[in-house]
């Protein structure tokens, strides 16, 4: 494989462990390859021009780390006002949420083509390109609008939605074509694959060479499934840390009486936490025995609070924590342990080790990575069990959670106790195989295989141009033509 050249909104330093499980395992193939990380700098250049950011180059080890700054207007229309105001909402499914305003689209675009534009000369011929998210969607087109004929991928990190809710868009059918620029599409489930062929069948008219490979615009594109892990080794590392063991001793103690449940989400209107805390309601009304012995700790990081959806969740979750503590709690016993901040990284695997329950359950989710770090976190004599929400990618492939419907609030109560009084031998056994897969599937098989892939798709591309370069060819009349076979 050539060079790897990586393009996200924000890049990490591949160097730094705070960076996460993501940043480490494309650093090593980065760091293996002399590759290079493009991005925003996360900079604002107040009264800069539209369209226009300063380049910034730096050596981090063997990689390039380069990033361009942005102006306000662009980071207003761009970031703010298309990314996460326009496709969050619409690929999680909240049409009522999505504000379409045709300046944001324009910036959308605009910024793609400034990205494009920084980033051509900075190109080799043998590299390979992999974009990621959602906010990038376009950027092949305009690298191929410039010449670019490098090998292209694309992961989207969140959900893909249905064709009726991507047709809601306006002009979705330039972000879908956008999407047959690149060799390879991957998404996180199978449900979202099926969204994308659906989309491209019925209203683009791509048709398809097999269940992976369709045919639209006069390209092919590869369209797969890339479940993402987690770095299995660096979480365990994380969980033998000095502040993770403490958490887990301090919180153990603190609730010896108690049976904890943990949710741990950002405060974002698709992670349904207040479903989940009118599940925990009426788990409590349902099963009186639980009171005083159950204890929900519900850690919820602050997350784009100056957008007034994001306001309003935050609202309506102290409402009805307050309300449940107020309604069933005591001097001695607070049903809800709601904390609006982010906890640290390395405390994580302590506090996921104390709880008999982890509860993810978001209205919908791409992946969900809280789900697979709970699992390994538990210990194997006695684990905790997870409840997880049907709608993430990660029920694809964690079968032996217990599978909850989060708008079914009686659905996830009954769920909830039977995670709290689960015997020993039952917990035992789907954690087993939970740990198994997510082992298996770690974020380092994720990695290797789309980029496996991804080099496949580009030499079938590749054989494909030349056919057809060769078919377009006129016949050399000096050349004999080619013995027909007999039968």
């Amino acid at each position: 494989m050539g060079r790897l050249v990586v393009v996200s909104n924000r890049i990490a330093d591949p160097r730094k462990p705070a960076a996460g499980g993501l940043a480490v395992a494309l650093g090593e193939v980065l760091q293996a390859t002399g590759g290079l990380w493009f991005g925003w700098s996360g900079r604002i250049v107040e009264g800069g021009t539209p369209g226009e950011g300063e380049l910034h180059v730096q050596q981090a080890g063997t990689v390039t780390l380069a990033t361009v700054d942005l102006s306000r207007k662009d980071h207003d229309t761009y970031y703010a006002g298309y990314s996460n105001g326009v496709l969050w909402p619409v690929f999680h499914y909240r049409l009522d949420l999505a504000d379409f305003d045709a300046e944001c689209a324009d910036g959308y675009r605009r910024v793609n083509r400034l990205f494009a534009r920084k980033l051509l000369p900075l190109l080799r011929p043998d590299d390979v390109v992999w974009v990621h998210d959602y906010h990038l969607i376009p950027l092949a087109a305009e690298l191929r609008a410039a010449g670019c004929a490098q090998r292209i991928g694309f992961f989207l990190h969140i959900p893909m939605p249905p064709p009726p809710i991507m047709a809601a868009i306006p002009q979705h059918e330039w972000l879908m074509r956008a999407l047959f620029s690149y060799d390879l599409v991957g998404f996180q489930g199978r449900t979202d694959l099926d969204h994308f062929v659906g989309h491209a069948t019925t209203g683009m008219g791509a048709t398809t060479k097999d269940r992976h490979r369709l045919d639209a615009f006069g390209r092919t594109v590869r369209a797969d499934a890339f479940p993402i892990g987690i770095d299995v080794e660096e979480f365990e590392r994380l969980g033998r840390s000095k502040e993770a063991r403490d958490a887990f001793v301090t919180t153990r103690d603190e609730y010896a009486r108690r049976r904890l449940l943990i949710g741990v989400d950002r405060l974002d209107y698709s992670k349904g936490i207040p479903h989940r805390i009118r599940a925990f309601r009426e788990l409590l009304n349902a099963y009186p025995d639980t009171r005083h012995s159950a204890t929900l700790i519900q850690i919820a990081s602050p997350s784009r609070e100056s957008v007034d959806a994001y306001a309003d969740i935050r609202i309506e979750l102290e409402r009805l924590c307050g309300a449940l503590n107020g309604d069933f709690g005591d001097l001695e016993w607070v049903p809800v342990r709601y904390i609006h901040r982010t906890v640290a990284r390395r405390r994580l695997p302590g506090l996921y080790r104390a709880a008999r329950v982890g509860v993810i359950t978001p209205l919908r989710d791409g992946m969900n990575l809280v789900a697979k770090e709970y699992v390994v976190s538990q210990a194997e004599s006695d684990p905790g069990v997870l409840v997880l929400s049907r709608f993430t990618g990660a029920a694809e492939q964690l079968d032996e959670a217990l599978l909850v419907n989060p708008y079914d609030i009686h659905g996830t109560a009954e769920a909830l106790q039977q995670a709290l009084s689960m015997s020993l031998g039952e917990r035992q056994m789907r954690h087993r195989a939970l740990l198994e897969r997510i082992r298996r599937h770690d974020v380092h098989h994720w990695c290797d295989s789309f980029l496996e892939a991804l080099d496949e798709s580009a030499a079938d591309a590749f054989r494909q141009r030349a056919q057809a370069r060769r078919s377009r060819r006129p016949a050399d009349p000096a050349r004999p033509a080619p013995a027909t076979p007999r039968p």
